[in-house]
């Protein structure tokens, strides 16, 4: 019988993440999500990653609202999202307290399967979140960012799903944000998983550097179960391969994938004209469309090297791209070989920038970096370079240990403080998350309110 290849769709988050900033607010998706539920993938994307800032700070969405609504419209498919280990969805860690109630939350309100990744690969920032996810029945994906370097080792890769799987991983996701995985490697790695695991894999990557076809071709025939894909209209670029071209490929190579083509029709019919509508505004450029190689020389993700561009930018400093982009690699050396992942990429892209500009490497150095180098972030892969830690910490002493060990708890001070403001721990979560975004809502929610009210006892 022939195997069966399941089917992830990202258009939802990642795709419009990758392509137009996470702009697709609530009313342009809502016509579909009922043919999205009939289609038969093995989950939707829709939540985590960038989503949560962006209903706060754009879109003037209550996030969790939205998921709540994405639920009711598709009871039938597993409702995915992505979790930044004990970063959750913000850039710095959380305290345990936070990271447990913010998982159960998501699932109460209709999370299915939690993908779980830490921008180090340091399973001990994700060993609260995995738990918290089993606990509250969901699906825990555990995460491999995927990097290329001298100490990313397929031992090393084997070792770390080794220990997701004890932590209660029930499928592993290799995560490569970069697109720089090649064809041979994904096969090697894939296979080295295979053979130390019975875990379904889940394969994401980007068509940033114009290998992801070839490389879930590969991926498949070393065995990879499911595979993220977009709807044809939000595909290539910096997004995903196209979910059509990768359905008519494996059934035409005699693999079992039972998605409905009538509703991905519907679907790709629908999002060409939503597609086309950022292209007119400007909020989807070329460029974002377009297949760039200077990833697999610099290992510098899509949405980093915009990040690059725009700050130098505002620097008036744009022609020294290439001089940064020369950096980058090497400030990720220093850094020990973090994989170049949010919160990761913006520290190396930043500090690269202040290398190049400043004209003296580590002159300047954020306070992020400063963290890092201090251990807050976690085990890196290899060890910081030795100097530039002394010079960027002086007498300073590393932590060695769990930096979220030492967070105090945070949520029943937060519950006390946002009295009369919040109405949920769902507030609560998303005030500790992104307190000034989060505040600004619930205040205007309040007055919005407030008048309503005021306008109805006048009428009456």
């Amino acid at each position: 019988m022939a195997r069966k290849i399941q089917f992830v769709e990202t258009v939802l988050r990642d795709a419009n993440q990758s392509l137009i900033a996470t702009r697709l607010p609530f009313e342009k998706f809502e016509p579909m999500l009922e043919t999205i539920d009939k289609a038969g993938y093995y989950a939707a994307e829709c939540w985590g990653g960038a989503t949560f800032d962006v209903c706060l700070r754009y879109l003037n969405e209550d996030p969790w609202e939205r998921l709540r609504k994405i639920r009711a419209k598709m009871p039938n498919t597993k409702l995915q999202m992505l979790l930044r280990g004990q970063n959750v969805l913000g850039y710095s860690h959380y305290p345990d307290d936070f990271v447990k109630l913010f998982v159960t939350k998501a699932v109460e309100n209709g999370i299915d399967v939690i993908r779980i990744f830490d921008a180090l690969n340091d399973v001990k920032n994700m060993k609260v979140a995995m738990e918290a996810t089993v606990n509250a029945g969901a699906i825990a994906s555990g995460t491999i960012s995927y990097t290329a370097s001298p100490v990313h080792t397929l031992d090393k890769y084997v070792a770390m799903v080794k220990e997701l799987k004890e932590m209660g991983a029930s499928t592993i996701c290799i995560k490569d944000m970069s697109g720089i995985i090649g064809p041979q490697e994904i096969y090697d790695l894939v296979s080295a998983i295979k053979d130390s695991t019975d875990l379904p894999i889940d394969l994401h990557t980007h068509c940033t550097t114009g290998l992801a076809y070839p490389v879930y071709m590969k991926a498949v025939e070393a065995g990879v179960d499911i595979i993220d894909t977009a709807i044809s209209p939000f595909s290539g670029g910096t997004s995903q391969p196209a979910t059509e071209t990768m359905v008519f490929a494996l059934r035409q190579l005699g693999y079992q994938v039972d998605l409905d083509d009538s509703c991905t029709k519907k679907m790709a019919d629908y999002f060409k004209t939503v597609r086309d509508e950022y292209i007119a505004d400007g909020t989807l450029i070329p460029k974002a469309l377009a297949t760039d190689t200077q990833c697999l020389t610099y290992q510098v993700p899509g949405g980093m090297l915009s990040n690059l561009m725009t700050q130098l930018k505002q620097m008036d400093a744009l022609d020294r791209l290439e001089e940064v982009l020369a950096e980058t690699p090497k400030v990720r050396e220093d850094m020990g070989y973090p994989p170049l992942v949010t919160p990761t990429s913006q520290m190396v892209g930043v500090q690269a920038v202040n290398n190049v500009l400043a004209g003296e490497r580590y002159k300047r150095v954020s306070k992020e970096i400063k963290a890092y180098c201090r251990g807050e972030y976690g085990t890196t892969p290899a060890p910081i370079n030795a100097e530039v830690q002394a010079k960027i910490l002086g007498d300073e002493k590393p932590i060695t240990t769990r930096f979220a060990d030492s967070l105090e708890p945070v949520v029943d001070a937060t519950r006390e403080k946002l009295q009369g403001l919040a109405k949920s721990d769902e507030d609560v979560l998303s005030y500790i998350a992104f307190p000034n975004l989060a505040e600004k809502f619930m205040e205007d929610r309040k007055a919005k309110e407030e008048n309503i009210c005021t306008y109805s006892i006048v009428e009456a």
